[in-house]
């Protein structure tokens, strides 16, 4: 196997613990990367200013791949390539998802939620540290649509959301659960295999030379392509059997651990 030049890490579940905390032990795991000249690189389905605050602890130089690749910006948070959903699809998504779950729309730097008291926005609106808008016309908001979400406690209800989507829109779109209450489409390049090829060609290395980790289903997309691949502990089985290796939770420090384990080996 080729020599790792670059780790792609997800956020949620992965980097961050599940009180969405970046403990020492990442931030120091990270600075080792950076000592021997491995890339450190981050996707996540959040958007971009939901990830401003990776920035300075983790001295992210390069760039950041949010909404699963929908917006590639800069560290300073500004853009430099877009996916968005085309438009004409944006408001038959939003009434699949109604049908079964909240829908949330996110487009360039704002968040549009149907209902401030819904499930989850307390949490997203901590994690990504910024608020909501509220709109009860959701499915006006076409243009420059960088993802929505479907939210929903029912946990089978998202797994079969994701499938509906998939049928329904096939190629046209990327769906994926992005937590086991969330299911995110986004325009059908912009997702975390994307970003792989993103990194390779933006560095000008060999996909077999990145490694990823990750701990959901719309995390496999980018182990398909990379040289190694790790899965949370937490993850699920289906997640755990696309990937070259296992670590711990992110609640045990299994990013750090990964990256001592597996990266760091020599």
């Amino acid at each position: 196997m080729p020599a790792i030049r670059l780790l792609l890490a997800d956020v949620d579940g992965t980097l961050v613990t599940s009180e969405k905390e970046l403990t020492d032990a990442a931030i120091a795991a990270v600075h080792r990367l950076h000592e021997a000249k491995i890339i450190f690189a981050v996707t996540s389905g959040r958007p971009p200013r939901g990830m401003e605050m990776l920035v300075e602890p983790l001295g992210l130089e390069g760039p950041i791949a949010a909404f699963n690749g929908g917006l590639i910006v800069d560290p300073q948070m500004q853009p430099i390539e877009q996916k968005t959903i085309p438009e004409d699809l944006v408001a038959d998504i939003i009434a699949v998802i109604s049908d079964s779950a909240d829908a949330w729309v996110y487009r360039d730097a704002d968040w549009f939620i149907p209902d401030p008291d819904g499930a989850h926005v307390a949490r997203e609106t901590s994690t990504v540290q910024f608020d909501p808008t509220v709109s009860d016309n959701l499915a006006a908001i076409t243009a420059n649509v960088e993802k929505i979400t479907g939210v929903s406690d029912d946990h089978d209800a998202i797994a079969r959301l994701e499938r509906a989507l998939a049928d329904r829109f096939g190629d046209h779109v990327s769906a994926a659960r992005s937590q086991p209450y969330y299911v995110d489409v986004t325009h059908p390049q912009a997702n975390k295999g994307g970003v792989v090829a993103y990194l390779a060609h933006h560095y000008g290395i060999d996909p077999g030379e990145i490694a990823t980790i990750g701990d959901m289903p719309n995390d496999v997309s980018m182990f398909t392509p990379s040289g190694l691949s790790i899965a949370m502990g937490q993850a699920d089985d289906e997640v755990k059997d696309a990937a070259t290796h296992v670590t711990a939770t992110n609640d045990e420090d299994g990013f750090a651990k990964a990256i001592d384990r597996f990266i760091l080996t020599d």
